[in-house]
């Protein structure tokens, strides 16, 4: 067997120009140092395809589509990879050369294509048992009482999973690598016997796309007494459960001039909804709303409605919610959120009352501001000088997580107004308040009891600055903080409403330095040898989180490729999750000065490493401190004063 050597891929990417080879297909306009044009994989009237000539590498800022010359062949042409470095090849008058594989070597994998390949199959083995297995019957009674006809069903694509252990299992037949993609695309389960099985059973299924409509995952709604009553697909290489949308490709393929989405909490309620002519809702997949949730829906429209039961639990989500939203809302955006009468959901009150009484509900709908001082005052006597005092307390952090601008601005002042505490007083509570609850110190680690007992003074506790620097930190879920080191450390709060552990670090987060540090390396290669990967953190459980590893990775591939250039690299980690997460950061990173460039990366670096050392310093200054001071010895006590010490001086507060 034979494949491309990767010399030739490099060598090809050198000699075309993604600009003519795009600019044949798509036709391009010159816009400052870049090229742009209404992106050809996802409907848009605005342009926000962006083509660098000097780097050779496109970006989608609407649906995330992006690489080099010649991921852009293959999601324009729908070729594979060959087929696509044999178009790219002929246009530049090249002819492909095949390298032998070594005895025993594996060809690359150059895609997910074959993975997403085994899920179009699986949907269609879930859509045909719908229609034709025996047991189908009662999956269609279901979809018939939720109101549901079959146009609706068909148009996202409802499918059913029969009862049984292995029914999807069989169509791999004796094929293992088929299989092997099933497992991978979490579809199937093994247990600790050995045995495997179908991951879904008796249960109606909803297909997950992505932005190209390409199924990347399910959820399964339960027709029995099985639990959960609905049940996600894992983490896979193709689907990361907090980033994705149910129903955004649907709803952007239904109307081309979207202004509004609205977040509502199921599957059946994104259906419901577009069946009754509200084809603009989507859900989470098992996930709080997150940051990543909010700006992908900003990208499309202006406005976002969060309609959330109106129970304790539904306005604990929504407060999240509206957390993630904060750092989104630049001016000329708008987030309401409505809460439902106890009882009904989306599903049931379009189906009662109709579509113009939901949308009038979705356009009434409390803004984001008065839900968030209301939340905020509850309990509180704002007419008592103490009530103010408290509610600017909470409410004041909250209005600093928004990005600058007259929005901003406007709601400082409203608070101004309500507390009669001037905007410059507020504007120093900057920090979310503190939550410490018994069970937690305020670092947010565990508690043993003991720490509070005599002996421990202020000369060995840890200065408050340490727990959270202004620029080296950040807050935590609960309003703690967490040095960003810690924040990387493998699964941190990783945990999905499944219960299911998975590391998101392949998400793309805009404050993690390890992020900035690979969208720079991807637009500047020739920065990696700056880096001794010796000094680059290490996990306390040895295992790196992937994104960290990914950027050890990238520097050792440099170092092996001296004159890799940005296209290059991009086309060795083509395909993957790593290459998605390096695409996006490298079309998101908004210095274009190569000087200034190099010295933002050799600040982060320094800040990572120093962020590690604190990590490094608390954790043992914890261990210490969770003994009780008695128990302690002398050259413990001398330690943990030293650690204290020390803390400070790294901190930079010394």
């Amino acid at each position: 067997m034979a494949r491309i050597p990767q010399k030739f891929i490099d060598d090809l990417l050198d000699r075309v120009d993604i600009v003519d080879v795009v600019d044949r297909r798509v036709k391009l306009r010159k816009t400052g140092k870049n090229f742009s044009a209404c992106c050809p994989f996802h409907d848009e009237k605005t342009p926000s395809f962006s083509v660098n000539p000097e780097k050779q590498f496109y970006y989608c800022f609407g649906c995330g589509a992006g690489g080099n010359a010649v991921s852009f062949i293959m999601d324009y042409e729908r070729m594979d990879f060959p087929e696509a470095v044999q178009s790219l090849a002929q246009s530049a008058g090249l002819e492909v050369p095949k390298e032998e594989l070594r005895p025993g070597e594996k060809p690359q994998q150059d895609s997910n294509r074959p993975l997403f390949d085994q899920l179009e199959q699986a949907t269609r083995f879930y859509e045909h048992a719908l229609r034709k297995h025996p047991e189908a019957k009662r999956a269609v009674s279901y979809l018939k009482h939720r109101g549901l006809t079959g146009e609706i069903a068909k148009a996202f694509r409802v499918g059913f999973a029969p009862p049984g252990w292995d029914n999807l299992l069989q169509t791999a037949g004796q094929n293992t690598e088929k299989a092997k993609l099933l497992m991978t695309a979490g579809m199937l389960v093994k247990n600790d016997k050995g045995r495997t099985y179908d991951r879904f059973r008796d249960r109606i299924m909803f297909p997950i796309v992505d932005a190209r409509g390409r199924v990347i995952a399910f959820g399964g709604r339960v027709l029995g007494d099985d639990k959960p009553k609905y049940l996600n697909s894992p983490e896979t290489p193709v689907f990361h459960k907090s980033k994705e949308l149910y129903g955004l490709y649907q709803a952007r393929k239904s109307n081309r001039s979207l202004t509004r989405i609205v977040v509502v909490e199921g599957y059946m309620d994104v259906i419901a909804l577009a069946q009754h002519g509200i084809g603009y809702a989507v859900a989470t997949l098992g996930t709080a709303t997150s940051e990543d949730h909010v700006e992908r829906i900003f990208r499309h429209v202006p406005e976002v409605v969060f309609c959330f039961d109106g129970d304790a639990a539904g306005r604990k989500a929504a407060f999240r919610a509206l957390e993630s939203a904060l750092p989104a809302m630049q001016d000329g955006r708008q987030a309401r959120f409505l809460f439902l009468p106890e009882g009904e959901d989306p599903d049931t009150l379009v189906r009662a009352k109709g579509q113009a009484h939901l949308e009038h509900l979705f356009s009434t709908a409390p803004p984001l501001e008065r839900f968030l001082f209301d939340h905020m005052a509850e309990g509180l006597d704002l007419d008592a000088l103490d009530g103010r005092a408290r509610f600017s307390k909470l409410a004041a952090p909250y209005l600093y997580r928004l990005p600058e601008g007259v929005f901003k601005t406007l709601m400082y002042q409203a608070l101004a107004d309500k507390t009669g505490i001037d905007v410059d007083s507020l504007k120093r509570f900057q920090a979310p308040p503190e939550v410490v609850t018994p069970e937690t110190t305020p670092n947010g680690l565990p508690s043993t009891g003991a720490n509070t007992g005599p002996g421990y003074t202020d000369d060995y506790a840890p200065p408050a600055e340490a727990y959270g620097e202004e620029g080296y930190s950040y807050p935590g879920e609960d309003g703690n903080h967490l040095s960003t080191w810690d924040q990387l450390s493998p699964y941190a709060n990783n945990i999905d409403a499944e219960g299911e552990i998975f590391d998101n670090s392949l998400i793309p987060a805009p404050h993690n330095p390890v992020h900035r540090m690979l969208g720079l390396l991807v637009l500047n290669p020739q920065l990696a040898p700056t880096v001794d990967p010796a000094q680059l953190p290490q996990s306390s459980d040895g295992q790196d989180p992937k994104d960290v590893a990914l950027l050890k990775a990238f520097i050792a591939q440099v170092q092996q490729q001296p004159e890799a250039s940005t296209a290059s690299m991009l086309g060795f980690w083509f395909g993957t999750p790593e290459g998605d997460l390096l695409t996006e950061l490298a079309g998101r990173e908004p210095l274009e000065d190569a000087e200034g460039q190099a010295a933002l990366f050799s600040a982060l670096f320094y800040r990572l490493i120093q962020e590690s050392e604190l990590a490094s310093l608390r954790r043992r200054h914890n261990e210490l401190k969770a003994k009780p001071y008695a128990e302690l010895s002398q050259e413990e006590k001398r330690e943990l004063l030293d650690l204290t010490h020390k803390i400070r001086a790294v901190s930079g507060k010394s």
